[in-house]
């Protein structure tokens, strides 16, 4: 009996974090499926209903048409089927009995007569709004009107490849020097180590906008700014405190023994980091790798101060930030461009998730 009434308790506690994740999952998961629904949609559908009317859904379809008399007075009460309307209440469409009464040609005096039914699965799949965000070239949109309108493309494809120059060695280079560093401060023996682990944890607290405009003018005489050396540099050094602090604590919990037999053969500290402390730290490796990538690829201020906005150079949050100033009406641009900006962190994240937890855990517990 006394079992069972202490499996109830974790039972309820286990149901409602289940419950609390699974509602943060569809708090997520909903406005993610709307951005890939709203990206493969034609310009003209998006303009004219919401992304959720391509699911079975009831919505109002025309029955029949009224054709009143052409000499019809709209600033007069209007009779149609025996009841009188404003022009007004045929323009937002009005109620008769079960029927919907709204204007379908005002110059004409057309009514229609809708009632509600169910509509089916109504997506028009098109791939042209991931060509125009990706290409440069002039493309055509139709218009809920049936105009024409030709505009030019964002040209994201180059900011793609940009970004992917500027986030891969921001990536691996902080991580390869923090192992190093992490590695060093745990398990070697030098003079001022404590000094210079304090002064790495100090530095997590310092916000990098302090340093930005220092940084920036040692960046121009020494020629680095706008280049992709100079962005390297400027991520790893703002990665650096953390990252070391993040992989200190993984390796400063491994095994002593393991340390004292590699050094009771012969191993170097070289051979002992690359042999024993990188396959034991990949979950912290990937973990951190994580943080990293996801902060490089999202980063805006960073890439502006030490990049630029010149096309040549320019990465996706740039990209994306000049489309929301100029193209803020074209939403079946920026919800291609977005979900172009979230493919590439995603498979980063589902390829390394398996690491994830076990890394994040790495060192959190001693034995």
């Amino acid at each position: 009996m006394a079992k069972r009434k202490h499996k109830a308790p974790k039972r309820k506690a286990s149901w409602l974090v289940n419950t609390i994740l699974a509602i943060i999952c569809i708090i997520w998961f909903i406005p993610t499926l709307g951005l890939l629904i709203s990206s493969v949609r034609p310009a003209a559908d998006i303009l004219q209903t919401g992304w959720w009317t391509v699911f079975p859904h009831r919505q109002w379809a025309t029955e029949e048409q009224v054709k009143l008399p052409k000499d019809t007075d709209l600033r007069q009460p209007i009779t149609v089927n025996g009841q009188t309307f404003s022009d007004d209440q045929l323009k937002a469409g009005v109620m008769q009995g079960d029927k919907r009464l709204v204007w379908e040609n005002r110059r004409s005096r057309t009514v229609d007569v809708q009632d509600k039914k169910w509509s089916g699965m109504t997506l028009n799949f098109t791939t042209q709004n991931y060509e125009t965000v990706l290409g440069g070239k002039q493309y055509k949109i139709t218009q809920p009107d049936g105009t024409v309108k030709t505009e030019q493309g964002s040209g994201m494809g180059r900011s793609f490849w940009n970004t992917i120059a500027v986030v891969i060695p921001s990536t691996v280079i902080p991580i390869f020097i923090a192992s190093f560093a992490a590695y060093a401060f745990a398990w070697l023996k030098f003079k001022g180590r404590r000094f210079f682990f304090v002064i790495v944890i100090a530095l997590l607290v310092v916000p990098l906008q302090v340093a930005l405009i220092p940084i920036l003018r040692d960046y121009t005489a020494l020629g680095l700014n706008g280049t992709y050396f100079g962005i390297w540099l400027a991520h790893t050094a703002f990665g650096l405190p953390l990252i070391t602090y993040f992989m200190y604590n993984s390796i400063s919990q491994l095994p002593r023994d393991l340390f004292e037999s590699a050094y009771m053969d012969g191993a170097t500290n070289f051979t002992i980091f690359s042999k024993l402390i990188l396959p034991l730290s990949v979950p912290a490796l990937a973990s951190i790798s994580i943080f990293q990538f996801l902060w490089v690829w999202n980063d805006y201020l960073v890439s502006l101060i030490f990049l630029g906005s010149q096309p040549e150079v320019q990465v996706l949050s740039m990209n994306i930030a000049n489309m929301v100033g100029s193209r803020g009406s074209d939403w079946h641009l920026l919800t291609a461009a977005a979900f172009v900006s979230m493919l590439t962190p995603l498979a980063v994240f589902f390829a390394l998730q398996k690491y994830f937890v076990r890394g994040l855990l790495g060192g959190s517990i001693k034995g």
